[in-house]
Formats: structure tokens, C-alpha cells, sequence
């Protein structure tokens, strides 16, 4: 068996997902069919607490790698990149190992990119002379997903809509064997389609009644304080934050904060509510990125030890930052 392709994508997370499935694309397109019976290995990648990029371990053997939507890792191993984060690059030694490989015509970075999957399609169509207009759905879709462009956050908390829901199991279910399915289905099939496939609908009902359970948790912690929607839910383990509610709840407060934690990690989210007919002042990456962390100027997320005291700590200070002039 030819040794396979493989690709590292941030996990549990549509654009992700979506990203897979362009680049799967794009790379079985220029190769004329050559890697039409080449395996393409799939790997979520989680910014788990100390995480600054991809361990090159998942490479080894590969006869192609990628990185979607996630951290810049310096191994020679890396033969494609493609993200649209502020902080991809966590020094300067990453940003020079990219510079070398772009010159290869490999690799993409475009910090105003709405998602990875929008930059993929635009690439795959402009540089390579890719069609990926069968794509168009599920490229709409990635991009709305990834910069909040809901036509209203009650939207995205209501999750009627096929992709919404499946954007629900691809958060909570989304392992490499699921991962690797989707891209799969997505491959073949349009993703409105695909979000009704009857497997997948099943899989969201349990997950529709968890989320109704954290709308209300959400609902009975969120504060305001000052220009900050402050939510902890420190208390017990929750996987995911339902972090639109606050941007309905609380529609003039420009910024969100959330704690949570798992076993393993604890984890604070920060937002920019566009809907709040207020200017952001703030660059949500840059906070983020001094506590190990990330994003995109508008929205970014900490992974830190499951260390409850040190997280809200953490957390409330932001929320003072976030009130004061210091932009």
C-alpha cells in the first residue's frame, strides 16, 4: 500500500472538518488522479494546555502532510499549511520555517481570511485552477460558522438548521474515525445532504437535549459587568460552552467571558459580540495569546491545567481588561 497522506486539522470544529474536505480536494485535483488510491490519514488537533502545535510523531511515514486550521509546527516533515489564525505562529522560528515553505508554493497564511476553508477554496481556485464550485454549500456554511456571521446570535443558539446541528456533533463527537467519515461523505455528497443522513440526525438527539441543559446553566451564571458578560461555570465539568447565549441574552454588551472545565483542562473563552452596535477596542488574540492561548482578533480561547482558582483568576482579569481603555 502507498504510503498515505496526512492531514492535521484542528478537531471538533466544522471549519476543521471543512478544511479536510477542500484540501482532500485540491490535492486529488493536481495530482491528476495519481493519489486517487493514496489513504489520506486524518488527525484532529486540540490546543490543549503547553500545546504549540502539531507533535511531527503523527507524520512518520507519510508521503504528504498538511496542517488545517491550527498552529504552525518547524518540521521538515510538513509539506502543506493552511490557516487564517493571528496566532499561528508562536516565534519567530516558526515564521521563518513558513516563509521557506511558502516559497515552495505550499503553504498559505491569510490572517483575514473569514476561515481556513474560505482561504482553501480561494487558493485551490486561483493558484491551482481547482473547480470547488460543488463546495460552494459547505464553504458558506465554514466561513459563517467561523466569523459569527449569523443573520442573529438566537440563530446559532436555536441550531434548527441541518448544519447547525451537525456542527453540534462535529464539537462534541468529532474524533478522527468521525472526522475522517465526514470528510469521506462531504467528499462525494453536498453537505445539506450529508447533515440529514439519518446516523447523523440520531447522534444529535442527545446532544440537542445536553445543549438546552447548558443554555439554561449559562442563562442562571452570566453577569454583566461593565461592557463584559462574565459566565463561570467552573463548578462542574462541562465539555463545551454555548457562547452565543450571551450575545442574545445581553445584546449590548460588546464582550464575552466564559470558565469552564473538563477533567483534564480549564478553559476560558472570550468573544466580541457583533451585534451589540458598539466598537470593539480590543484584540481579543493578543489577550488570549499572554496566557497561552489564541484566536482571531474577534474571538479567541485559553487552554490551561485544570487548576479552577488560577482560571478564574485569569479569566476575571480579563474581564477588567476588557472594561478598561488599555487596547
Amino acid at each position: 500500500m502507498s504510503a498515505p497522506v496526512v492531514v492535521a486539522t484542528h478537531g471538533h470544529c466544522f471549519d476543521g472538518m471543512a478544511s479536510a474536505v477542500l484540501f482532500t480536494h485540491l490535492l486529488r485535483s493536481i495530482e491528476d488522479g495519481a493519489r486517487s488510491k493514496v489513504p489520506f490519514v486524518y488527525r484532529g488537533q486540540a490546543y490543549d494546555p503547553g500545546k504549540n502545535g502539531v507533535d511531527p510523531a503523527v507524520f512518520a511515514g507519510a508521503s504528504e502532510t498538511a496542517i488545517l486550521d491550527f498552529r504552525y509546527t518547524a518540521t521538515d516533515k510538513l509539506t502543506w499549511y493552511f490557516d487564517h489564525h493571528v496566532s499561528a505562529f508562536p516565534s519567530e522560528r516558526e515564521r521563518e520555517h513558513f516563509g521557506k515553505l511558502a516559497e515552495t508554493g505550499r503553504a498559505f497564511f491569510d490572517a483575514k481570511a473569514g476561515s481556513c476553508t474560505l482561504l482553501l477554496d480561494r487558493v485551490a481556485r486561483e493558484r491551482f485552477s481547482v473547480d470547488t464550485a460543488r463546495f460552494a454549500e459547505l464553504v458558506r456554511w465554514a466561513d459563517m460558522i467561523d466569523t459569527a456571521g449569523f443573520p442573529s446570535p438566537q440563530m446559532a443558539v436555536d441550531r434548527k438548521e441541518p448544519a447547525m446541528k451537525l456542527l453540534a456533533v462535529i464539537e462534541q463527537q468529532g474524533d478522527d474515525k468521525l472526522l475522517a467519515d465526514l470528510v469521506g461523505r462531504l467528499s462525494e455528497r453536498p453537505l445539506s445532504a450529508v447533515a440529514a443522513d439519518a446516523d447523523l440526525v440520531a447522534r444529535y438527539a442527545p446532544i440537542d437535549a445536553l445543549h438546552r441543559e447548558q443554555v439554561e446553566r449559562v442563562r442562571k451564571r452570566e453577569q454583566r459587568r461593565g461592557e463584559v458578560v462574565w459566565v463561570d461555570l467552573l463548578d462542574i465539568l462541562t465539555e463545551t460552552v454555548v457562547k452565543f447565549v450571551t450575545y442574545a441574552d445581553v445584546p449590548d454588551a460588546p464582550y464575552s467571558v466564559a470558565a469552564s472545565r473538563t477533567e483534564k483542562r480549564c478553559k476560558i473563552s472570550v468573544g466580541y459580540n457583533p451585534w451589540s452596535g458598539k466598537p470593539r477596542k480590543h484584540d481579543i488574540a493578543k489577550i488570549c495569546e499572554r496566557f497561552g492561548g489564541g484566536g482571531h482578533a474577534v474571538v479567541g480561547a485559553i487552554a490551561l491545567p485544570p487548576d479552577v482558582e488560577k482560571c478564574r483568576a485569569i479569566a476575571l482579569e480579563i474581564v477588567a481588561e476588557l472594561n478598561s481603555d488599555r487596547a
